[in-house]
């Protein structure tokens, strides 16, 4: 069976990144908010930062649309299951429009996602110091991929009115819908290879506001509104089995603690939802502000930058006991990435000292400048573990800056890592019902994960 949805969308994209799609995307949300409209909110690709200012100028969660990492049908059903009842979805995609885990394709990329969800694109574009080069980028993004609906153009960094007005001049097949000036004391905070999360760095509410009104001001609105009405009406194929068996694990509910504060909000909004489906309700706590997990079944430590309050979370020795504690009992727990750092014995940062932490894994994630790895991967479990059973496989990606190290005696690694480049190595670390990767996974690469670890905490709470 299959669904007709015939729901407003757009994608805004980009042909570099750094090019401002978040920036006009957080102008778009925020002015047409202020005009009382229902939005719904996607960010393309793994990136957990972007959807924290999408957050914060729609006052509505993001949600991820990965083509390599969840597939076809996952990806329009979450959309479909995020954007019913809403007024208009804005999609930001991700680095350039067509950019993603193939060279020569558009796997994993912002293209695949708007061709998957028929949804018209409007490209930024740095037009600092351009003129009549803007209808050259145009037609050649145009005409790349005849598939693709290129239906405008925001002009970012312009230099006035009269630098618009000549580039719409100058590009009218598509249209230019607007432009950004320069906005000093409006910009947001970058680290690494993109924005600092709006959660590290609590922005002034004023700020959103302000790029409402920028929005307001500077961007043609109401065509952008009228080329996502235009968008055709799409075909979801309903996923009847995963919905039946999502019932049928909910008749037992059992309770997952979530890390989340400033150190750990690195998640897949899809990940949470697939736990709660399975009946899990989620207990979110703060390992840096509260003094012991709350009463759960199972722990689940997303990744984050734990290496910036390394001092505080090694302080709250409370937390760490308890922790420590709910391990000792047999207790499954799920880390990823800062999860992952924060679990081992200690965080040793850029100015070398040694933090200690909860001291789960025998070694030390050590930081660095550079990063020590960046990409897509795909993982097979090598052995049973709290996810299920040996030869689980699925997808997942990875950013970081830190590597683990002085390991005593060696860890069990339950997984193997395939990444898009370069040679398959041995990883998942575990220790007890400890589970710990650098992988941030995606579970909609395959459901069983989700539910393996829903089964494990239930089947340990039973015990």
């Amino acid at each position: 069976m299959a669904a007709r949805l015939d729901i407003p969308r757009v994608v805004i994209g980009a042909i570099e990144s750094g090019a401002g799609k978040t920036t006009t995307t957080v102008a778009i949300a925020a002015a047409l908010r202020a005009r009382g409209l229902k939005l719904a909110m996607f960010k393309c690709g793994p990136d957990y930062l972007d959807p924290s200012y999408h957050r914060r100028a729609a006052r509505i969660e993001s949600h991820n649309l990965d083509g390599w990492m969840m597939g076809r049908e996952a990806v329009c059903a979450t959309f479909a299951r995020a954007a019913a009842g809403c007024d208009l979805a804005i999609i930001e995609g991700m680095m350039g429009l067509f950019d993603g885990a193939e060279p020569n394709g558009d796997d994993g990329s912002t293209a695949q996602i708007a061709k998957w969800l028929g949804a018209p694109v409007i490209a930024v574009v740095n037009a600092s110091g351009m003129a009549r080069t803007i209808a050259a980028i145009a037609n050649g993004l145009r005409s790349f991929d005849p598939e693709l609906n290129l239906a405008g153009i925001i002009c970012n960094r312009i230099g006035g009115r009269t630098h618009l007005e000549i580039l719409r001049a100058a590009c009218t097949n598509p249209p230019i819908l607007g432009g950004l000036p320069e906005t000093p004391g409006a910009n947001f905070p970058e680290r690494h290879l993109g924005l600092v999360s709006a959660l590290d760095a609590p922005l002034p509410d004023a700020i959103f506001e302000r790029w409402a009104e920028i929005g307001a001001e500077w961007l043609d609105l109401d065509a952008m509104l009228r080329i996502a009405r235009a968008a055709p009406p799409i075909e979801i194929a309903a996923r009847d089995e995963e919905v039946a068996d999502a019932h049928r694990n909910a008749r037992s509910p059992v309770r997952i603690g979530i890390a989340f504060d400033e150190a750990f909000h690195f998640y897949y909004e899809d990940n949470l939802n697939r736990l709660k489906a399975l009946g899990a309700e989620l207990d979110f706590f703060s390992p840096v502000h509260d003094k012991q997990i709350p009463a759960c079944d199972g722990l689940y430590f997303g990744g984050g930058y734990p290496e910036i309050v390394a001092e505080r979370l090694s302080s709250n020795r409370a937390m760490l006991d308890s922790i420590r504690e709910f391990a000792r009992r047999g207790g499954p727990i799920y880390a990823e990435c800062g999860g992952l750092m924060y679990l081992s014995r200690a965080i040793r940062t850029l100015d070398g000292r040694s933090w200690p932490m909860a001291g789960l894994i025998a070694a030390e994630a050590v930081m660095a400048e550079r990063l020590a790895a960046l990409g897509y991967a795909e993982v097979t479990t090598r052995a049973a573990s709290i996810l299920g059973p040996t030869g689980l496989s699925f997808r997942g990606h990875q950013f970081r800056y830190s590597t683990l190290t002085a390991v005593d005696h060696p860890i069990e690694r339950v997984y193997q890592v395939k990444p898009r480049w370069g040679a398959p190595f041995d990883e998942g670390f575990r220790a007890g019902n400890l589970l710990a990767s650098y992988v941030h996974a995606h579970w909609a690469s395959n459901p069983r994960v989700a539910a393996g670890f829903v089964d494990s905490c239930r089947g340990w709470r039973a015990g």
